[in-house]
């Protein structure tokens, strides 16, 4: 498998239409990032969940995922499974989010992805960050929507169950669902790690980028 590098990174966006989107999507990778990368600056943005206890959640978790990085999280108040609906409001929020942002890399949902709120965010992002590398994470839930990824990120075994062990401390409110335990989240990890030779990997869709093929 060839790897392709990114540089070095300073900035990264963040984007989940819930509360935990982003640590279910993507938390072994911004460990990883985290540690790597000391003092990288994590801009999250979060539709919903704003003035409720899922708020407290997100923010604890978030800090959790993100050690020892400049992290900045903004979460709005849009009605969970309502997104579409508010499309205009949603359009206006991302502008201002990347407006107020520099990432080198953008993470959000997949544009595959069945939960319209999750769906509608996937759509809306290229359209405010067009000049940035984009790369779709997948949420696992009950809907048979686990995409075909085009990109790996390797995490370490250690980082796969700290992962799920941060998810099951920092979101009490989530445990009650049927999927969401240590059996799921490393069985999708470690799934993705056999597909780009790794023990444990998370995978994203890549939305658009240019190769400069045999080119330093």
């Amino acid at each position: 498998m060839i790897g392709l590098g990114t540089g070095p990174i300073r900035e990264i966006a963040v984007l989940g239409a819930h509360c935990d989107d982003i640590a279910i999507g993507m938390g072994g990778t911004l460990l990883t990032m985290a540690r790597s990368n000391p003092g990288l600056r994590v801009r999250a943005l979060v539709l919903s969940g704003g003035g409720t206890p899922r708020e407290s959640e997100e923010r604890a978790a978030l800090a959790a995922f993100c050690p020892g990085c400049d992290l900045h999280v903004t979460i709005l108040d849009f009605p969970d499974g309502r997104a579409p609906a508010h499309w205009n409001a949603v359009k206006d929020a991302l502008a201002q989010f990347s407006r107020e942002s520099a990432p080198d890399v953008v993470f959000g949902p997949q544009r595959e992805d069945m939960h319209q709120d999750h769906r509608l965010l996937a759509k809306l992002i290229p359209t405010e960050f067009r000049d940035h590398l984009v790369l779709g994470y997948e949420i696992l839930k009950w809907e048979t929507d686990t995409p075909r990824p085009t990109m790996f990120q390797r995490i370490e075994s250690a980082v796969a169950r700290e992962k799920s062990d941060l998810l099951h401390r920092h979101y009490p409110s989530q445990v009650k669902h049927d999927w969401f335990d240590e059996e799921s989240f490393l069985g999708l990890s470690r799934l993705r790690g056999v597909q780009c030779r790794s023990t444990h990997a998370e995978a994203f869709v890549l939305e658009k980028a240019i190769l400069n093929i045999g080119t330093k």
